[in-house]
């Protein structure tokens, strides 16, 4: 497989030039679109391509208007004898977005796309063209596999800076040719209101693009799309959709902070205070404005496994929609846990049958950290770790099923990446370590923020035996992405020897820690 540069992808920036003027900032920046001059239907969020596999893959595009989405694909970027897709009628009620399958697509091969948009009274007025391309996973290992991970978009007041670039992470992470970004969640902050300016310790000035829907806390349809709206505001994040397919999951800012199922808000910025009602409201912006497959199904469910070809299966969880209340997490019984009892069969089925030489567990949680909820001022437990550092207890005790059914069934190859908590770091969980030792030794990899505020280090809990070998973290809370601690994490696995590297970056690139783990063998 051809890795080249992020740059030198020309079908991109030639086939995208009509387009370019338009997306340099889209200028509908209200929930109504806006009606092009022209008279025909105009794509300015971009495109974007998510949970492509080694035959298929979904494209993603929103109009200004009613129209017709039509996909054509093309072995190379003069899109000579293309293969033409007709998509969905694209309407106010998805937010004028839509997604297009493409299926029956060559394996471990370059696809050149181009998305038009048709007036539906007149299909021969379309849009100009925007394009965009992505690999196929390859069917062949020693094809080799490169993906990049991160999470935490926008977050803590910080949102789109034109003064220092916006979100130039994308470019860093664009550079490195990935086959897919790997998202573990929190991609908007629909909880986090922003405001025109912010004053930083030193004196200086931070500046935000605002829009109305960014102005408040989330509580319509209305204010959740346009949250998922406004990251599309960057350039960078428009220009890495284009060129990178995602794999998408979601956490607790989709929503609002610490969010479970049947919580009542006592946040007084909030007039509705039925999180299912919000949680409803958010998943349809969530499944309107990413290209997630799972989510065209009746039960419209967030996880999911994507396989890559015989190296890599990426077995995507969702601790947010399931799990049961918040709470000090000392139960001594707990059926439900963060997963629920059907998605952690899902999840022991999958593994089961994954013939993958790496099977990464997409986590929007970690395991091992202390990750408080004390939004009301009781010493509840966000995440799985309740800081007790015995026997499993609470949500500890689902994990602890699941790693004793990965030992028992001789599954190898587990690897465990998550975001969350604002910082990087890497943790290895060994039983000689631990309180419940029934388990093999894995490791768990933790990158973050995109663009959001970075915080200190959580405490770790030894349960599961966690022994942090890396991390990099500020002392104080909520720095912002001016002063960088801004992070994400490469995973290059080799064709040849299925190694797998994994790689800790900073905003601009820079090789922070590495660890090089081989496949098949037990207690590395």
């Amino acid at each position: 497989m051809s890795h080249r540069p992020y740059p030198g992808r020309r079908s991109v920036l030639r086939g995208s030039l009509a387009a370019s003027a338009v997306l340099t900032l889209p200028t509908a920046l209200g929930s109504a679109p806006a009606f092009a001059r022209s008279g025909r239907p105009a794509a300015r969020w971009g495109v974007q391509t998510g949970d492509v596999t080694c035959d298929s893959g979904l494209v993603w595009v929103r109009s200004d208007r009613p129209a017709r989405m039509i996909v054509e694909t093309s072995a190379t970027e003069s899109f000579g004898n293309p293969r033409r897709w007709h998509g969905p009628l694209l309407g106010a009620g998805t937010d004028f977005t839509g997604t297009t399958p493409l299926r029956g697509l060559p394996s471990g091969e370059q696809i050149h796309y181009r998305v038009l948009l048709a007036d539906p009274d007149d299909p021969r007025r379309t849009s100009e063209p925007v394009t965009g391309t992505f690999r196929t996973a390859s069917a062949r290992r020693r094809s080799g596999v490169r993906f990049v991970w991160s999470g935490d978009l926008a977050g803590q007041g910080w949102g789109i800076n034109p003064d220092i670039g916006g979100y130039r992470i994308y470019d860093a992470m664009g550079k490195l040719d990935p086959d897919f970004f790997l998202c573990s969640g929190d991609n908007v902050y629909a909880d986090g209101p922003l405001t025109d300016s912010v004053t930083l310790p030193d004196g200086r000035t931070w500046r935000n693009i605002t829009t109305e829907e960014k102005s408040k806390v989330a509580e319509t349809l209305a204010e959740f799309r346009g949250n998922f709206r406004y990251n599309l505001l960057d350039a960078n994040l428009r220009r890495f959709n284009a060129h990178v397919p995602s794999i998408i999951q979601w956490d607790d800012h989709e929503v609002t902070n610490n969010w479970y199922p049947g919580e009542i808000l006592s946040d007084t910025r909030y007039t509705e205070k039925n999180v299912d009602v919000l949680a409803a409201r958010a998943r349809q912006a969530f499944s309107e404005y990413f290209p997630i497959s799972t989510l065209r199904r009746p039960d419209g469910r967030v996880y999911r496994a994507v396989h890559h070809g015989p190296l890599l299966d990426v077995f995507v969880l969702d601790m947010r929609t399931y799990r049961n209340a918040n709470s000090p997490g000392k139960q001594t019984t707990d059926a439900q846990g963060i997963l629920g009892r059907e998605q952690l069969a899902w999840l022991k089925r999958e593994l089961a049958r994954s013939r993958a030489v790496w099977k990464v567990i997409a986590s929007d949680m970690p395991l091992g950290l202390v990750v408080p909820d004390t939004g009301d001022g009781k010493p509840d437990i966000e995440a799985v770790a309740q800081g007790d550092p015995g026997a499993p207890l609470g949500r500890e005790l689902q994990i602890a099923e699941l790693l004793r059914f990965v030992k028992h069934r001789r599954i190898t190859g587990t690897v465990w990446l998550t975001a969350d908590v604002h910082y990087t770091s890497a943790q290895h969980y060994q039983p000689s370590r631990a309180a419940f030792t029934d388990f093999e030794p894995f490791w768990e990899f933790v990158s973050g923020p995109l663009n959001a505020g970075a915080f200190p280090a959580n405490e770790l809990d030894n349960t599961f035996g966690p022994e942090r070998v890396f991390v990099k973290a500020p002392t104080v809370a909520n720095v912002s992405p001016a002063e960088g601690y801004q992070f994400f994490g490469e995973v290059d696995i080799d064709g040849d020897s299925g190694d797998m590297t994994v790689r800790l970056r900073e905003q601009g690139g820079t090789v922070l820690y590495t660890q090089v783990l081989r496949p098949g063998l037990v207690g590395q």
